[in-house]
């Protein structure tokens, strides 16, 4: 699940280890990822690199579970991806960024 915190100035959603905050102050995106017993850099972009949220969903061919995450697509041709429980919890994530940032569907 993708829990969200929004503010007028900083939306941020983390999905398991890792967390995003987008920030207009600062102007920047911030991607976070824990994981034990290494902690990774921080990786940073500015938010006007983000072209886009996508919503993917993936059937699992053995257990026919549905898998959705939501992926910040970047100007560049990279992408961060997030986890999502649902593919209801991926889409009002996807339109929470969109909203948050300005950018059309």
């Amino acid at each position: 699940m993708i829990k969200l915190e929004r503010g007028a100035e900083r939306l941020v959603l983390q999905s398991g280890p890792a967390t995003v905050v987008l920030d207009k102050v600062a102007s920047k995106a911030t991607l976070e990822h824990k994981s034990l017993p290494w902690e990774r850099d921080p990786v940073e972009c500015p938010l006007s690199s983000i072209s886009a949220a996508r919503v993917s969903t993936i059937t699992d061919g053995e257990s026919k579970a549905e898998i959705c995450s939501v992926t910040l697509v970047m100007r560049e041709g990279d992408g961060w991806v997030l986890s999502a429980e649902d593919k209801q919890h991926a889409t009002a994530a996807a339109a929470a960024v969109r909203e948050f940032l300005g950018i059309a569907e």
